[in-house]
C-alpha cells in the first residue's frame, strides 16, 4: 500500500471550470489520477463545491471510475498523526488549476524585480 496521498481538485481541474454546472472531462488529469491509484495512491477530492453541487460531482467522478478516500477532509491516520483534521488538507501533491509552483513564483519575482530596478529612473 502506497503511503502517497494526491488532493485533487475538481473544476477546472478534473474537468473543464463551466461552475455551476459540469464541463468536459479532463482526460489526461482523470487518467493520471485513476493510474496513481491503481498503485495504492489515496485520493482526496478537495474542492469548493458544497452540498448538492459536491454530490453531483462525486457522482461524476464515480461514473468515471474514481472514488475517494476523503472528500474535503484528511484522511483518519493524518488526523490522528496531527491530533486533529486540520484546515489545511494534508497531501504529497496537490493538483489544482490554479496551483503554482514556488520555482515560477521565484522566476516571476525575478522577472518583475528586474524590471522594476530597470524602470526605476523612468
Amino acid at each position: 500500500m502506497s503511503d502517497h496521498i494526491i488532493a485533487v481538485d475538481f473544476d477546472g481541474t478534473l474537468c473543464e471550470n463551466a461552475w455551476p454546472g459540469i464541463g468536459p472531462a479532463r482526460a489526461g488529469v482523470i487518467d493520471y489520477v485513476l493510474g496513481q491509484q491503481m498503485t495504492g495512491a489515496k485520493l482526496i477530492l478537495w474542492t469548493n463545491r458544497k452540498g448538492e453541487r459536491l454530490e453531483e460531482a462525486v457522482k461524476w467522478c464515480a461514473a468515471r471510475g474514481i472514488a475517494f478516500d476523503a472528500i474535503n477532509e484528511n484522511l483518519p491516520y493524518i488526523i490522528e498523526k496531527f491530533g486533529g483534521d486540520t484546515r489545511k488538507v494534508f497531501a504529497d501533491e496537490y493538483l489544482d488549476d490554479k496551483a503554482v509552483l514556488p520555482e515560477m513564483v521565484e522566476k516571476r519575482r525575478k522577472r518583475v524585480s528586474g524590471r522594476a530596478i530597470r524602470n526605476r529612473g523612468r
